[in-house]
């Protein structure tokens, strides 16, 4: 019996991405930045599209179907619309934007026959309706309100509504310009961050701050009780200029805006973020109240990309009533790809579910014998270990607070490392955070790190009371326990929380194992997570990227596959050349 495979993709905006399902199972799924090296890379998904092909060994003519995230035919017509209301401020930006509609975003189907030869059907779905779909059928859940909050997508800005077995039905929405995603990338951008990109630096930020600009920022976004708001757009310039703002947001907020990724990062900053994560907690919180009324359940599922916001996610866990609660591991555009391709399995197709979501590891994995070939093409020093031996090794290291990179299996399917392609250390080490921050990430010191924790342990250092396997949860860490106050300093942030993630060995014996081992040594099954990456690129795909990641930092140590390399026996850097980088020597 043939297979049916549907193909999604989401692309144009940012983090491009395309997921394969194979009568309507995820086979693989995975970020064109992985690829083309681009960090939030916005352009159509070829790389990742050709991956899939090869490795399910497929052409276009194999493809029953492409599914697209959003309409955009319809969210061109939200521009034009937006450039005519706001005429003749739109001008520069409809002279800048408009013309990459007509090359791209308005030519889907001529890049597939272009790039790949596909000349089949292209479904397209609707973006807050895709996001909603990655949560809902990913969740496992039979009946559930669903809410996804963005920035924008053709018109929707925050949806609401109820799936049920197979169908998955939007009943509200707030519409463009008043957006909670666009009020926070304008505050990215007021902070002197990029908007896009570094939106997870202002939550980040916010435990330094205290909550006094808030009376300030409600000035700006009025919020009703039932959780729907209105923005004051005298303030806001993102309907038609190159800006976020206006100086009336300026004057609002009794400061102009720091300088883009330049400036001192002062208290004041550091309050504004804190006041903005209150009212983003303050939003979410009577959103996920009011989608859970209106669809008459306590299971929530959640996406977009404030999604993505963790703390928000934490504060509705304490915070409402809810049961079960469940958020896409690539809650942002990513994560349209795999809600356009459910959507046309299951509300066009008619197909029952057949899937519920265990783990994120839907990316590209690499056998020993491809990681051998890659360690001898740069030179490298590595001895391969049994499975024991292995993990009895990398505990060690973990233990003696040296830092270890992590590399197994399929990469992790958005935005969080889960113990795929990670940077791991020992939470116990008061200077950990910071040698980590310095050496290895090159980012911004006020940044925190995330802790994994054995899921059966994660009630004794954590106040939390369910699991978290995506680390889309941040919870109190608990000061008086086995090892006394601040017992995990490494993970714990100034405000004494830690975004967490609970593994339960099904989900990934061998990181399981390596936890398990670590605190067999310590008592403590806690380690740091970070992901493997340093500020400004993806997170490391292949070996070969694993291996410079590992080559250009200071990071100690590099398990990949079965070998270990330690950085006092490397040679020094030396790039292959073309004829061994493609096995022609």
């Amino acid at each position: 019996m043939a297979h049916t495979w549907l193909l999604g993709l989401s692309c144009f905006y940012h983090d491009a991405a395309a997921v394969l399902l194979r009568d309507g199972v995820p086979v693989g799924a995975a970020a064109e930045e992985v690829f083309s090296r681009k960090k939030h890379d916005p352009g159509f998904p070829v790389l990742a599209i050709r991956w899939l092909l090869r490795e399910h060994k497929l052409s276009a003519k194999d493809i029953t179907g492409v599914a697209f995230y959003d309409k955009p035919l319809v969210k061109f017509e939200r521009l034009l619309l937006s450039h005519v209301a706001t005429f003749p401020r739109s001008f520069p930006q409809f002279v800048r934007g408009i013309p990459g509609w007509f090359a791209t975003k308005l030519r889907i189907q001529h890049l597939l026959r272009r790039e790949l030869g596909y000349t089949g059907p292209v479904l397209y779905g609707q973006h807050h309706l895709s996001h909603a779909a990655s949560s809902f059928y990913a969740s496992g859940l039979d009946e559930a309100a669903v809410l996804t909050v963005d920035g924008v997508g053709e018109w929707a800005t925050t949806s609401w509504g109820k799936g049920s077995g197979n169908r998955l039905e939007l009943t509200h929405e707030l519409r463009f310009p008043h957006s909670l995603g666009l009020l926070y990338s304008a505050f990215t951008l007021y902070l002197g961050f990029k908007v896009n990109s570094a939106e997870y630096k202002v939550m980040g930020l916010a435990p330094y701050g205290e909550p006094r600009h808030v009376d300030r920022i409600k000035q700006l976004i009025h919020i009703k009780n039932d959780g729907t708001f209105r923005l004051d757009m005298r303030a806001f310039s993102f309907d038609y200029g190159m800006r976020m703002f206006t100086s009336r947001f300026e004057e609002i907020m009794g400061a102009p805006a720091r300088p883009l990724e330049n400036g001192e990062l002062t208290q004041f900053h550091k309050d504004v973020a804190r006041s903005l994560q209150d009212v983003v907690n303050e939003v979410m919180i009577l959103l996920a109240n009011r989608a859970m009324d209106d669809a008459g359940t306590r299971n929530l599922c959640l996406a977009g990309g404030v999604a993505l916001n963790c703390v928000a996610n934490g504060e509705i866990i304490r915070n409402t009533n809810v049961e079960n609660f469940f958020v896409q591991p690539a809650a942002g555009d990513a994560g349209g790809a795999l809600g356009a391709a459910l959507w046309a399995w299951h509300e066009l197709l008619g197909k029952p579910r057949a899937w519920r979501q265990d783990h994120a590891f839907l990316g590209p994995s690499y056998t020993e014998a491809e990681i051998e070939a890659a360690l001898n093409r740069y030179g490298a020093v590595y001895t391969r270990l049994d499975r024991a031996k292995l993990l009895e090794k990398a505990a060690e290291l973990i233990d003696h607070s040296l830092v270890l990179g992590w590399v197994q299996g399929g990469l992790e399917w958005g935005p969080r490392a889960l113990g795929h392609r990670s940077i791991l250390g020992d939470p116990r080490h008061p200077e950990m955070r910071d040698i980590i921050n310095m050496k290895i990430k090159m980012r911004e010191g006020f940044r925190p790190f995330a802790p994994t924790v054995l899921e059966e342990d994660a009630a004794e250092w954590f106040e939390l009371d369910r699991p978290s396997p995506y680390m889309l949860l941040v919870a109190p860490v608990k000061d008086e326990v086995r090892f006394g106050p601040r017992a995990l300093p490494a993970v714990t942030h100034v405000d004494g929380s830690a975004r967490i993630q609970t593994i339960r060995r099904d989900q990934d014996p061998l990181y399981y194992d390596l936890i398990k081992a670590f605190k067999a040594r310590t008592g403590c099954g806690v380690v740091i997570n970070t992901s493997m990456n340093v500020r400004g690129e993806p997170i490391v795909n292949t070996p070969e990227d694993a291996y410079r990641c590992f080559m250009r930092t200071d990071m100690d140590a590099l398990v990949i596959g079965p070998f270990l390399l330690l950085k006092e026996q490397q040679p020094a850097l030396r790039l292959p050349s073309a004829a061994e980088e493609f096995g022609l020597d």
